[in-house]
């Protein structure tokens, strides 16, 4: 038997072990019936149960729920669907999840997996910023798969690149700006003689 503050009392009979679970108004709770003699502890048995919803609800939170989305492409595509398809494979790896591509093959294109592969390989170099290839490029009966991964490191390179650009925007605005003052106020000083003989 345990009490309440951890400390082994010893084999007790049952009724004696009760008796002291009630003086103390605590529970006698049977942590290990597999052991011989059965292990019990003395304690406050609502508290624990609290404390274990507790754990368990905080150990849900801190897990990430991934989520895999999918995209399809047809080996044939146009310029038009591809940006738009892999505009929003790029919208979904920035968002945090997974993106399955998926190319379909219908008839004779499957004669030709290597148009497959080339759109999977573009598809991975256009989202190279803000995601990585998981698993790789793989035949799967009329498709083929490729899943691609939120990459953190990358989205926060393309980030600093994106700042670092805008910045050297804002100066060679405002370095254009200042010439163009400065030059309205130089055309603002000539000042055109004619003579008074002539007619202006």
């Amino acid at each position: 038997m345990i009490g309440p503050d951890g400390n082994q009392l010893g084999i007790k009979p049952l009724p004696e072990a009760l008796g002291l679970a009630r003086e103390l108004e605590l529970d006698l709770v049977e942590v290990a019936d597999k052991a011989t003699p059965p292990v019990c502890r003395i304690m406050d048995y609502g508290k624990y149960r609290y404390e274990a919803a507790q754990k368990a609800k905080e150990s849900r939170r801190k897990s990430t729920n991934v989520v895999v989305k999918e995209m399809k492409y047809r080996p044939k595509i146009g310029h038009g669907d591809f940006d738009t398809k892999t505009k929003k494979v790029e919208k979904f790896l920035g968002e945090g999840h997974k993106v399955k591509v998926t190319i379909m093959f219908r008839g004779r294109e499957m004669q030709h997996p290597e148009l497959g592969r080339r759109i999977l390989d573009q598809v991975a170099t256009h989202v190279g910023h803000v995601g990585r290839v998981e698993i790789f490029p793989k035949q799967d009966g009329r498709n083929m798969t490729m899943v691609l991964a939120p990459d953190k490191k990358a989205q926060a390179a393309a980030a600093a690149d994106k700042k670092k650009s805008e910045e050297e925007q804002r100066k060679s605005r405002a370095a254009a700006d200042a010439v163009s003052v400065n030059g309205a106020d130089r055309g603002a000083e000539i000042v055109v003689e004619v003579p008074a003989d002539e007619p202006a």
